[in-house]
């Protein structure tokens, strides 16, 4: 057994989640048989990659993607589904970090990674289910004010007025709960079906070419003069270019990576049918996200079950029980809810680092990596995959952007920066019941 446990390990099949229940999106691939030739070689078929292939294939520059399970069977198939603009660490950080020119330059970037996902969508009549709206929940007082200042910074500064604030009324209006004290709105954000829009990337890159593989494990890639090998249990792929694109599940293909990119398991549930009840709970059908450190976020489906994602733990094996590990984060959100039956349980594994930044790199010429996506993958990941396209074909500005960025490793090397991160992320999760 891995240190991992099975968390990680391929799977012919999805998880058993609502997303896979209920998927609209169906796509035919096989596995990889032989020895394949081609320009570029992604490998992992989450949003990342699958955004790298279809910009490839959209500039006739051939491309193969290798997915050990199913596509979108990782973190792109199983997340809360929340459309957020931005990137993780907000506009003042970024000034503070890169300048403020820079700065600006990335909020421009999260607004054409927000503009990209419509595109997409509408491009490709991907039918995922989006509903605009995403509420930020204040779940102490003293957030209250910052929430208010970062709200007012956004308008002034950066000219965002799709964001607004919630002093608690307004808030308690829209979010039936006295979990929370404020917040802000943001009508730019919103929710999506999310392995609907995974296979609808993957529809749309095979609809220009892209070669599809699933149940193609990559267990090596060598460099050889003029090429790499990319080799599978049952095929090699030889590519001029390798883009890694498998952010949480990368195990063992890159040392440097996963130095500064770390998986975190995270568990969402999802209620029986509630009937009128939902849209008494969240009278704007916005999805919602708290400012815990272990972040609550949750929503309702089409079909009015609460979606429900929440909980911390510190081991890469998933809880026996997932629904009875997230209950007591949705009743102590909706005490009306207490006892209701959860008709989808599941966990799944996401990257983050240690800036909470991506980290994309070319990491040798020609061998990229882009990943650490921290819970945002759902916007920045296919958009992400576009900045790769784009560099790979001599389109170099974004990324080169992104790739400035400093992602430092983890504290502590392969031994000890598992427990250093357990230590602070215990720390944070207590500040968040004080």
């Amino acid at each position: 057994m891995s240190l991992y446990g099975s968390t990680l390990l391929p799977s012919s099949q999805h998880v058993g989640s609502y997303y896979a229940a209920t998927c609209r999106e169906h796509i035919h691939t096989s596995r990889l048989d032989g020895d394949v030739d081609t320009d570029v070689c992604v490998i992992g078929g989450g949003y990342a990659g699958l955004g790298t292939a279809l910009h490839l294939a959209r500039r006739n520059i051939p491309v193969t993607l290798l997915e050990q399970s199913r596509l979108g069977w990782g973190a792109s198939g199983r997340n809360g589904g929340q459309v957020h603009v931005g990137m993780r660490r907000d506009q003042p950080w970024l000034e503070r970090t890169v300048g403020e020119a820079s700065a600006r330059r990335f909020w421009h970037l999260a607004l054409d990674a927000r503009e990209h996902l419509d595109w997409v969508m509408q491009t490709y009549q991907i039918e995922c289910s989006y509903r605009a709206g995403l509420i930020h929940a204040d779940h102490k007082t003293r957030y209250v004010p910052e929430t208010r200042e970062h709200v007012d910074y956004m308008r002034s500064r950066y000219g965002y007025t799709e964001l607004s604030f919630l002093p608690r009324e307004a808030l308690r209006e829209l979010l039936v709960s006295d979990s929370y004290h404020g917040g802000s709105l943001d009508m730019r954000g919103g929710h999506l079906h999310a392995l609907n829009w995974a296979l609808g990337i993957a529809r749309a890159a095979q609809s220009h070419g892209a070669s599809l593989y699933e149940g193609s494990e990559v267990k090596s890639i060598t460099r050889d003069v003029d090429h790499f090998r990319v080799t599978t249990g049952t095929g090699t792929v030889r590519a001029r270019r390798v883009v890694l694109a498998c952010n949480g599940y990368l195990r063992g293909l890159s040392a440097r990576v996963r130095s500064r990119v770390m998986p975190i398991n995270n568990y969402v549930a999802v209620t029986e049918p509630l009937g009128k009840l939902a849209r008494a709970l969240i009278t704007n059908g916005a999805a919602v996200s708290d400012s815990r450190f272990v972040v609550n976020y949750f929503r309702m489906t089409p079909d009015d079950r609460l979606l429900f994602g929440g909980g911390e733990n510190y081991s890469y094996r998933f809880p026996d029980d997932i629904a009875r590990f997230v209950r007591p984060h949705v009743e102590g959100v909706f005490p009306q809810l207490r006892g209701i039956h959860f008709e989808y349980a599941w966990g799944g594994t996401l990257g983050i680092t240690s800036t909470r930044m991506p980290f994309m790199r070319e990491l040798e010429p020609g061998l990229i990596n882009l990943s650490g996506f921290s819970g945002l993958g759902v916007v920045l990941a296919p958009y992400a995959g576009k900045v790769v396209a784009d560099a790979l074909a001599g389109e170099r500005a974004s990324f080169e952007l992104l790739a400035g960025l400093a992602v430092p490793p983890f504290p502590g090397g392969p031994l000890l920066r598992w427990p250093t991160l357990v230590a602070a992320m215990l720390y944070y999760a207590l500040r968040d019941r004080l």
